[in-house]
């Protein structure tokens, strides 16, 4: 049994304000297959994986000539261009990686984000190196909401789930960490949607939030 705890981090929105390339790649990939791309079902698919997504379009407006597995790895790719050409990094991340590293706390990712993502996203921010395990829904049965993809994030980092902090800033992936037993802070990045209330803290941002997290009766 290990005596540290741990920080598991959700990626899109965390660490990175990616949620806007996916937004982007899923309008440009399933246009140019035929469908009608609105906001009102963006939003619907913006907390689904890849794969949930490309279900969702391919159910709405059936395309012919690319196969399914084709078309998801068409999205992932454009966004993997912007995230290799874009700024995206969410200010202040890096050094609270840092400083929770300095504390001993393990650090985890749980994503809904495919896992040929992970690494260009970790080695973008340059902080692939601080991460002791990465996980991404893709491997399992159901994303975020479901909790699954947190038990074994825990499980993975050898830390009881209720020794693990979870930092979100969606709905469903706070639902998800509560629902596997982990207390939850909220990233807001400075939106103050009434969603975050299902969390046990809220931090606006990284910058100068560092000791903060440690002393929201979070330290060992």
């Amino acid at each position: 049994m290990t005596s540290k705890k741990a920080v598991i981090f959700d990626m899109d929105g965390v660490l990175t304000d990616s949620e806007k390339y996916w937004k982007q790649a899923e309008y440009e990939v399933f246009t140019s297959l035929g469908a009608n791309v609105t906001d009102e079902f963006s939003e619907i698919t913006k907390s689904m994986t890849t794969s949930e997504v490309t279900t969702f379009w391919f159910n709405k407006y059936p395309w012919k000539d690319y196969d399914f597995n084709a078309v998801e790895q068409m999205v992932i790719s454009r966004v993997i261009e912007f995230i290799e050409t874009e700024n995206c990094q969410i200010a202040g991340i890096k050094s609270f990686i840092e400083k929770l590293k300095v504390n001993d706390y393990k650090i985890g990712l749980a994503t809904n984000s495919p896992n040929r993502i992970i690494p260009v996203v970790l080695k973008k921010l340059d902080i692939l190196h601080l991460f002791d395990s990465m996980l991404s829904a893709e491997f399992e049965k159901k994303g975020k909401p479901n909790p699954a993809i947190y038990f074994n994030a825990a499980k993975k980092l050898a830390i009881k789930p209720e020794n693990c902090i979870v930092i979100e800033d969606s709905y469903t992936g706070m639902l998800a960490a509560k629902n596997a037993g982990m207390t939850v802070i909220a990233f807001t990045n400075g939106n103050k949607d009434l969603a975050f209330e299902i969390a046990d803290y809220t931090i606006d941002k990284f910058e100068n939030d560092e000791v903060e997290l440690i002393k929201l009766g979070l330290n060992r």
